[in-house]
């Protein structure tokens, strides 16, 4: 007997040990299903969420505080008037299919992002950049057409990440990237797992392998959490349940805040919102408040330009576009608008959809109309964000300290305006914070009087995870889901 009790013991503590080595993996949830998987080609968020800083790597990266860290190089020198960088490689760093990242591919990836035939979404982040030369396999130099003080923010947007001449073509449906995890399967409509990358040149991950799981809908994404089907939804979509996981000790809530200005974005290709008397007419008419209650169960910080609240050079300027429907009723007439009906797009998150009932309800009344279409994603970035086929939308701008968008007058709202052009050009050739902080603040303040938007709120960062679960960022510096420092506590 003795023996099979023993047997029995050793087999019970086996699979025990099987269970405990089982908890390297993990499943995250997310709202949206990424287009493609290069994040050099592609503007969607949900492109970063999955691979910056698990598959690809930049120069420099965002650290959990939103600070500017060394990645793929560990150093770099500014030349006295701050047109040279020379970067300084990290040593022993290959990509996932084994080839050697040296200093030809930093010059092939920045070459490649600002070339005149780039499809990358952020080509402005390198149009200061004069020249990339390659000194030796470790070492890079960066020359500029003007004093930068802001490159190393910029090379660390997902944007700027190191790809390869061998395997870049490839990398909407099989990234290759130079980061502690590597590609391991898509499947379409369901999930996108990695795997770690044995060969990792840094300190290997704690995680085995990630999967991200594809879940829109809130209901069923508060279901899967509670069922156990995904460990972690780093941006959960349904705030109205958020109270429910703080009281409950399965699991813990984690609020932070993004870098996702919430707009009502206007086409100002199309009269009369070319008009800036209507486009305040149509901001005077919502009520902040009652977007962030219906929209978002009170989770959210109230806007009155395109910049983070968070960020020392916010300026709160919500007065200017308060609510006041009389004041709209007053500026439609003065501009000789009536019986107007506007066609208002919604992409998928829940809160673009809630959002827009609400200022349908309150566009409404004071009489404008609007004809609501809810699209996919895909669809969305076709028709909308590239097609400029709409006349109003709702959608978080998730970007790091992107005011310079407005100045794009290819952008997919078509906000122009040579004031504001000029703040920009002078921010982007000045070093100096107390100086750049100004000009932030004018660039701020014209945004706001020309009400090139109607900026409703900062998008917060609500995350739900299972309690024995360490490392996910409380804060978004950026739209990434970054693993490289999860692990279990068990």
């Amino acid at each position: 007997m003795m023996p099979r009790l023993l047997t029995a013991v050793a087999a019970l503590l086996l699979s025990t040990a099987s269970a405990w080595a089982a908890r390297d993996t993990i499943t995250i949830g997310m709202v949206l299903e990424p287009p493609n998987l290069d994040p050099t080609a592609g503007a969607a968020a949900a492109i970063d969420e999955v691979v910056y800083a698990n598959v690809f790597q930049g120069l420099t990266r965002f650290g959990p505080d939103g600070s500017i860290r060394p990645d793929l190089a560990k150093s770099w020198d500014v030349s006295e008037d701050g047109t040279r960088y020379t970067f300084h490689l990290q040593e022993g760093v290959t990509f996932q299919d084994g080839s050697r990242f040296d200093a030809k591919d930093v010059k092939f990836s920045l070459d490649r992002a600002r070339a005149d035939d780039s499809v990358n979404a952020q080509k402005q982040l390198f149009a200061g950049i004069e020249q990339v030369t390659v000194i030796d396999p470790l070492t890079v130099e960066v020359t500029l057409k003007a004093p930068d003080g802001a490159l190393p923010f910029k090379l660390a947007w997902g944007d700027a990440v190191m790809v390869a001449p061998e395997s870049a073509a490839d990398n909407a449906t099989h990234p290759i990237g130079t980061g502690p995890f590597m590609f391991k399967d898509w499947a379409k409509g369901d999930h996108v797992t990695l795997s770690a990358y044995e060969g990792y040149w840094g300190q290997p991950p704690k995680l085995r392998e990630a999967t991200f799981r594809f879940i829109s809908d809130p209901t069923a994404a508060f279901s899967a959490l509670m069922a156990g089907d995904v460990d972690a939804f780093p941006n959960y979509p349904a705030p109205e349940t958020a109270a429910q996981f703080k009281a409950d000790p399965r699991f813990k809530l984690i609020i932070g805040s993004t870098e996702g200005e919430t707009i009502l974005a206007m086409n100002e290709r199309n009269p009369p919102l070319n008009d800036t008397r209507v486009r305040a007419a149509i901001a005077h008419a919502l009520n902040r408040a009652d977007i962030i209650n219906g929209a978002m169960f009170g989770y959210g910080t109230p806007i009155g330009t395109h910049f983070a609240p968070h960020n020392p050079a916010y300026v709160d300027l919500t007065a200017l576009s308060n609510y006041d429907p009389a004041e709209s009723k007053a500026l439609l007439k003065e501009a000789g608008v009536s019986d107007l009906t506007l066609r208002m797009a919604l992409p998928p998150p829940s809160y673009a959809r809630r959002s827009g009932e609400i200022i349908q309800a309150e566009l409404a009344a004071v009489g404008i109309q609007t004809k609501i279409t809810n699209m996919e994603w895909a669809d969305w970035l076709e028709r909308v964000f590239k097609g400029h086929d709409f006349d109003l939308t709702v959608v978080s701008h998730t970007e790091p300290m992107d005011i310079g968008i407005y100045a794009r007058p290819d952008y997919y709202f078509g906000y122009n305006s040579p004031k504001f052009d000029a703040v920009m050009q002078e921010l982007e050739g000045t070093s100096d914070p107390d100086k750049r902080t100004e000009l932030l603040q004018q660039a701020q303040r014209i945004l706001a009087e020309d009400y090139a938007n109607a900026f409703l709120f900062q998008l917060p960062k609500i995350g739900v995870a299972n309690a024995k679960i360490e490392g996910l960022w409380k804060n978004a510096p950026t739209q990434a889901n970054d693993l490289t420092q999860v692990y279990w506590d068990e």
